[in-house]
């Protein structure tokens, strides 16, 4: 049962138009969709997309996605939306949209199969369903993968996170690009309110100035170079897990960084882990968003367990008040 439920705009700036200084834009803000249980525990779990929020919503067939079953779960459900995206997308900058035309090129790169139309045997998609393959690629924004919109989300997302208003322990679900965006948000925030990170196949990962690491200052994809003390933020996180899905190859470039980055974040005695599906679950098929596949509860489960094992599952209970009470 829901205690209450909505959203609110938060970050972002105020401009004025170069004709007319008297007229101004509210833009590049985030957008954060809440849900929040009765008797919810203290943990806030914010669901971060990079595609659209529908991925959190649903598994591939239209059965129950993560955002219901941690809600039924009795965790506060945040559905976040950068700036430009989806519900915060009016930006401070013009856009030019152009298609792309992308629908096969997200069959291989969702890990459904190598080639579009070539399923993994075991993938954990209903690929005789058509509906669910056009539902999976029609839930898409523009991903403005770019250096300048990382920093964009980051900036927009610590204010989130230091604003108290999603809570005082704070886990990050990612997917995807933005698991690049939830790192270089830790080593932003300005408080103690994010406690850890599941990132499901991060595309993109932040690294310490005193390693060997080039920053990439014009892709979306990272890597990212920080000051080390800003990287050792990422250490004071109860716990970080780096999900990779099925038939990922060990020497894939991406795999590659979040192993050096977790060991890196635990040499600063950090909390990080790689969890590969496959070979290290048995989660056979699982595709490069396993929070929707048709095996989602086995995901979940293992995300049942980060959170017990990390002291993350516990509950709100102070009879004063709870933090989430300003929304009254």
């Amino acid at each position: 049962m829901l205690d209450n439920s909505g959203g609110f705009q938060i970050g972002g700036e105020i401009i004025h138009s170069p004709q007319n200084p008297n007229l101004t834009l509210s833009c590049d803000h985030g957008y954060m969709e809440y849900f929040i249980p009765t008797n919810a525990r203290q943990t806030s779990l914010v669901m971060w997309h990079s595609s659209s929020t529908q991925v959190w919503q649903n598994r591939w067939d239209g059965g129950p996605g993560f955002k219901d079953m941690f809600l039924r779960r009795s965790y506060p459900v945040y559905l976040w939306d950068g700036p430009r995206v989806g519900r915060a997308n009016w930006g401070c900058e013009a856009q030019t949209y152009i298609p792309a035309y992308r629908d096969q090129g997200n069959f291989a790169a969702w890990n459904f199969g190598p080639s579009f139309g070539n399923w993994w045997p075991d993938v954990q998609f209903p690929t005789k369903n058509a509906a669910a393959w056009q539902q999976a690629t029609s839930a898409r924004y523009d991903e403005f993968d770019t250096y300048s919109n990382v920093v964009l989300h980051a900036k927009a997302a610590s204010r989130a996170a230091d604003s108290g208003k999603v809570g005082q322990s704070i886990v990050y679900l990612t997917n995807s690009a933005a698991g690049l965006r939830a790192q270089l948000t830790v080593t932003k925030s300005n408080t103690t309110n994010i406690q850890g990170i599941v990132a499901y196949e991060s595309i993109g990962y932040v690294f310490p100035d005193n390693v060997n690491v080039t920053q990439d200052s014009f892709g979306g994809f990272g890597p990212v170079v920080v000051p080390l003390a800003d990287f050792k933020k990422l250490a004071k996180l109860k716990g970080i897990q780096f999900i990779w899905g099925d038939h990922r190859s060990q020497t894939d470039l991406y795999v590659v960084q979040s192993r050096r980055c977790a060991e890196l974040i635990n040499m600063y005695g950090g909390n990080a882990k790689v969890l590969m599906l496959g070979d290290d679950a048995g989660l056979k098929g699982s595709t490069h968003i396993a929070f929707a596949d048709m095996d989602n509860d086995k995901v979940a489960g293992l995300l049942d367990k980060f959170l017990a094992k990390n002291d993350l599952d516990g509950y709100e209970n102070d009879d004063s008040g709870s933090w989430w009470d300003w929304r009254r």
